[in-house]
């Protein structure tokens, strides 16, 4: 049942999207994510950007519209999905992003996580470009499960995890405020 669960979720992750949301940044959005036959509608999507330069497009599927981030921790699915559309992103530099976000999103105490925190840093080694998709899944029973361009990379089980890794986006101290302000519709 796992593997038909996986097999599905990949798949669904791998079609393309019948109907696109709109386009941000020169990225075609889909208006939802389909996992294990639920369909996940667009909550919200945005661009982080710095010095002016777009890095990448973020955007926030849920299953129903939320707009704060304790409604997001607290449900059952949330799926972020990162579009790179810079060269200027490299696997250095999106490692070194995501450890701050990760303190940022623990008040600089990993400890507790630092296992998970590991685990998924390793999914950035290898070289990142312009046009690759992450889609991290933060399933409450399952753990995150991380994809690079439709192909699984990992799962990551542990709440305390999952929660950090949703905040890096979504939390009091996010990666970009306006970037949270779009993903939660905002």
């Amino acid at each position: 049942m796992k593997l038909l669960s996986t097999l599905t979720l990949a798949t669904a992750l791998l079609l393309p999207n019948a109907v696109i949301a709109k386009e941000v940044s020169g990225v075609k959005v889909a208006d939802s994510v389909t996992l294990d036959s639920q369909i996940l509608p667009l909550n919200g999507t945005g661009v982080r950007s710095k010095f002016f330069m777009d890095l990448y497009v973020g955007s926030l599927y849920v299953p129903t519209a939320l707009n704060n981030t304790a409604a997001v921790i607290n449900a059952p699915i949330a799926v972020i999905r990162l579009n790179i559309t810079s060269s200027m992103i490299t696997s250095e530099k999106m490692r070194d992003a995501i450890i701050e976000g990760f303190e940022h999103a623990t008040a600089d105490n990993t400890v507790d996580i630092q296992p998970q925190i590991d685990a998924f840093m390793a999914l950035f080694n290898e070289q990142i470009k312009a046009g690759d998709q992450f889609t991290l899944v933060a399933n409450k029973t399952r753990g995150v499960t991380a994809y690079k361009n439709g192909q699984e990379q990992a799962t990551i089980e542990g709440e305390m995890f999952r929660q950090a890794l949703l905040k890096i986006w979504l939390g009091d101290k996010p990666a970009q405020s306006s970037l949270k302000e779009a993903m939660l519709g905002k």
